[in-house]
C-alpha cells in the first residue's frame, strides 16, 4: 500500500544549472515553486532564499544575519515549470553551476488568524505539511498560525527588517530550546525563542526573543510537518563507524538536512539526490557559503539513509543528530511500486 496519494516531485523538487549572466527562465522543476533556496556550488557565495509571500528580487542569505536584499537581478519570479532569474551573480554568474532547492505551498497566501498574532500572508499546503508565513513581531509572548492542520517538527524564522539569527525550533529540543542555521553552535536554552511551548495543530509560539519576535520587526517563518512517505523530521545517534548509523525514513531521500545538536563547532550539512551517487554525494554547508565537497560521505537508500563517514560532521560515536529530510519516491509508490538505492 502506497504511503502517500501524490509524487513527492509535485512538492519539492532539486534543480542543476549552469550561470550565463543572461536573464533567463530555469524549467524543469516540474510545479510553480512557492520556496526557492539556491547556491553557487563552486565558490563562496552566500545561499540565496527567496519565497512567493515576500515576492522575487527579495533576498535573505541563510549563512548571515542579513536583513532583506531587493535585488532587482536576482530570482524575479516563478511560473508553473520554475522561476526566472535577472544577471546576478549571486544566482546566475557565467559558467557556474548551481543548485536550486524548490518547495511548492500555495502561491502568495493570504493572512492567518489563528494566533495571538494575524499573519500578514500564509502560504500553507495540508497535503505536503509546508507553509510559509510571514508577520510583525510584537516583542510580547504571542502565537503565530501556520495553516498546516497538524503540528509542525520545525519552524525556522527569520527577521527581514532585523539583523538576527535564523533561529529554529526542533522537536528534539522542544519549546525550550533552539538551534541557528547560520551558526555551529549546538542547541541553546532560552525560553524566550518559542516561549518554552511546542507548537499546536493551529499556531506556533513565540517569546520576548529578539529573533524570533523582535517588537515591530516583519518576520518570515517556515514550518515542517512529518507527511509519512514525503518528509521526516527527526534525530539519531551516530556510531562513528564507516558502516554508520542508518536512519529508517519510510522512503527514497532526495534532499537530507543534518546537524550535530550535543556539541558546538559543527556544521549543517545539506545533501541531495542529483549532485552525486551513493559513495560520491556531495554536501554544502547552510551555515557558510563555501563550494559543495565531496567529505562527510552519506548514502540515500531506498527506505532511508546511512552515514558513511567515520566524522563528527554526521556520525561521531555517541553523538546526537537533528535532521529533516523529502523525498525523491516513497519506499511503495502510488502505483505500489517499491523505491530502489541510487
Amino acid at each position: 500500500m502506497a504511503y502517500i496519494s501524490f509524487e513527492p516531485k509535485d512538492y519539492f523538487n532539486t534543480t542543476l544549472y549552469t550561470g550565463n549572466a543572461t536573464g533567463r527562465t530555469i524549467s524543469g522543476v516540474g510545479f510553480q515553486p512557492d520556496w526557492s533556496w539556491i547556491k553557487n556550488r563552486d565558490d563562496t557565495s552566500g545561499h540565496r532564499v527567496l519565497d512567493a509571500p515576500r515576492g522575487g528580487t527579495k533576498e535573505l542569505i541563510a549563512n548571515g544575519t542579513n536583513t532583506t536584499i531587493t535585488d532587482a537581478q536576482s530570482l524575479q519570479s516563478w511560473n508553473s515549470d520554475g522561476f526566472v532569474l535577472g544577471t546576478a551573480a549571486g544566482v546566475n554568474a557565467n559558467t557556474v553551476p548551481f543548485v536550486a532547492w524548490n518547495w511548492k505551498a500555495n502561491g502568495a497566501g493570504a493572512s492567518n488568524t489563528a494566533g495571538s498574532i494575524n499573519t500578514i500572508k500564509t502560504s500553507v499546503s495540508t497535503e505536503s505539511g509546508f507553509s510559509i508565513s510571514t508577520f510583525t513581531g510584537t516583542g510580547s509572548n504571542a502565537t503565530v498560525g501556520h495553516g498546516l492542520g497538524v503540528a509542525p517538527k520545525m519552524v525556522i524564522i527569520k527577521s527581514m527588517t532585523g539583523g538576527e539569527d535564523w533561529t529554529i525550533f526542533h522537536e528534539a529540543g522542544g519549546g525550550g530550546k533552539y538551534i541557528i542555521l547560520n551558526s555551529t553552535a549546538l542547541f541553546g536554552t532560552n525560553v524566550g525563542a518559542f516561549n518554552n511551548t511546542a507548537p499546536t495543530s493551529s499556531v506556533f509560539s513565540v517569546g520576548t526573543f529578539g529573533a524570533t519576535n523582535g517588537s515591530s520587526q516583519t518576520l518570515v517563518a517556515y514550518c515542517f510537518a512529518d507527511v509519512q512517505g514525503y518528509s521526516k523530521i527527526g534525530s539519531y545517534v551516530g556510531n562513528g563507524n564507516a558502516d554508520g548509523a542508518f536512519q529508517y525514513l519510510g522512503f527514497k531521500p532526495n534532499w537530507v538536512l543534518i546537524k550535530r545538536s550535543n556539541a558546538s563547532g559543527d556544521q549543517w550539512q545539506l545533501s541531495d539526490g542529483k549532485r552525486g551517487v551513493n559513495g560520491a554525494i556531495k554536501t554544502l554547508y547552510p551555515d557558510s557559503a563555501e563550494a559543495e565537497t565531496s567529505s562527510d560521505s552519506i548514502d540515500f537508500l531506498s527506505n532511508g539513509f546511512k552515514n558513511r563517514a567515520t566524522s563528527v560532521g554526521r556520525n561521531g560515536s555517541g553523538d546526537t543528530y537533528i535532521y529533516m529530510a523529502f523525498a525523491e519516491s516513497p519506499f511503495v509508490s502510488s502505483s505500489g511500486v517499491p523505491a530502489t538505492a541510487r
